[in-house]
């Protein structure tokens, strides 16, 4: 059985134009997080990571 991913969520949560400036997920992601497949996890998680990134560039 593949290993569970797991959430990006730091509990640092605060909004920004729909993004967790904590994890990088949009509010659509937050949400539909337990229902999601492993796949959708993973590409959730590398584009929560770019978002990030973007986010700290852009302080």
């Amino acid at each position: 059985m593949a290993k569970e991913i797991e959430s990006p969520c730091i509990s640092e949560c605060k909004l920004k134009a729909e993004v967790c400036t904590g994890c990088g997920r949009t509010r659509d992601e937050i949400k539909h997080w337990k229902g999601m497949k492993r796949r959708e996890k993973m590409e959730v998680v590398g584009l929560a990571s770019r978002r990030l990134k973007l986010i700290k560039k852009n302080k």
